[in-house]
């Protein structure tokens, strides 16, 4: 198996780097800077991505080739460790301003591992405007389940358009999807299947997923765990979270039922119909709708802090100002929430190294 991969390498070439650097910036926050540089703007998709191998089950060559860094575990168990409690303190220690995303994942996750037999999987919806810790939760969740984290063996990671990048090949993705799921759910009693941006995922592609997220009546303890990550509903988000702050109310008092009867309605009437979100909502496949809230300057310096602290760089309440004051704040008049979240700013303090 390793061999085909390896074969394949040769065309990969210098995608793979630059697809491990993608991924790696993705997921884990590293080397982003030559990434800022090359993607200028969030809203343009890679041009890069035409893969030489499509048709060809180029999705298991990467995955391959992507095991070979992980050490991919051959055993059933790939080390489950299931530590809610380490993950509720990591979240309440380095989720900055996210009250509602922090609740409602720690009382999912515990409520559906601690039950005998789910019955179904447990999904789970991210929404809101980048930078504000939809995948930092997504990669909490999975190291502190995993000892291996992201690169367990049980945890796949899709992004679609990195997985998924060309409509025409709809048909040949939903194959080796719905293969890669089930050879997962056979390896792992308990599997995790991550899926960043999924307002670009094709619905077609849900004919793969959803039967798998359908309730079982079987008797096995099969657990599997489903988080689509989205920037769908994030201004709906961001409406009600500036209505709170103009009414002089702390965003803490921003009650969870509001927020999701808001996206619920925004989702089933979205334009993006004939994407994968709305018609999950619409199937009543989705368990919890997780909002996050957009950040405001006390959190950007927040996340400065973490930054500064997990370098081992000195930092001042001066330094952080100056690290959140190279964000931009909308709307024009009120400056309040940071356009991009957190995002960058773990580069941003390369300004400031000794």
């Amino acid at each position: 198996h390793h061999g085909i991969a390896r074969s394949h390498l040769g065309t990969v070439g210098a995608l793979s780097r630059q697809y491990w650097r993608y991924v790696a910036c993705r997921l884990w926050q590293e080397g982003c800077q030559e990434e800022e540089k090359r993607e200028g703007r969030e809203a343009a998709p890679i041009p890069s991505w035409s893969f030489p191998l499509v048709g060809q089950d180029y999705l298991e060559i990467l995955s391959a080739w992507y095991c070979s860094f992980g050490r991919c575990c051959e055993t059933g168990d790939c080390r489950i460790i299931n530590n809610i409690t380490g993950l509720e303190a990591d979240l309440s220690g380095q989720l900055h301003g996210q009250h509602l995303a922090k609740e409602v994942v720690v009382q999912a996750v515990r409520g559906f591992l601690q039950s005998p037999r789910p019955g179904k999987a447990l999904v789970l919806s991210f929404h809101g405007w980048s930078g504000t810790g939809k995948n930092f939760v997504a990669r909490m969740v999975a190291s502190h389940l995993y000892r291996d984290g992201l690169k367990s063996d049980c945890v796949r990671v899709f992004v679609s358009l990195l997985h998924f990048p060309h409509h025409n090949y709809v048909d040949s993705y939903k194959a080796q999807l719905h293969r890669q799921i089930s050879e997962t759910l056979q390896r792992c009693r308990q599997a995790l299947f991550i899926f960043d941006e999924a307002e670009k995922l094709h619905s077609s592609l849900l004919d793969a997923i959803r039967p798998f997220m359908a309730p079982q009546d079987s008797e096995d303890q099969q657990r599997s765990i489903f988080l689509f990550l989205s920037n769908l509903g994030g201004n709906t988000i961001n409406e009600v979270a500036l209505d709170f702050w103009r009414a002089g109310r702390a965003r803490e008092e921003i009650p969870l039922e509001l927020l999701e009867q808001r996206l619920r309605v925004e989702l089933q009437e979205a334009a993006e119909n004939s994407f994968a979100h709305s018609h999950l909502l619409r199937e009543n496949l989705i368990d919890f709708v997780v909002p996050f809230l957009p950040l405001e300057y006390h959190h950007v310096k927040l996340c400065a802090r973490d930054a500064f602290l997990a370098r081992g760089i000195p930092y001042t309440e001066a330094t952080l100002n100056e690290v959140a004051q190279m964000m931009v704040f909308v709307p024009k008049e009120e400056k309040l929430f940071s356009a991009q979240g957190c995002k960058s700013v773990p580069q941003r303090i390369n300004y400031f190294l000794p």
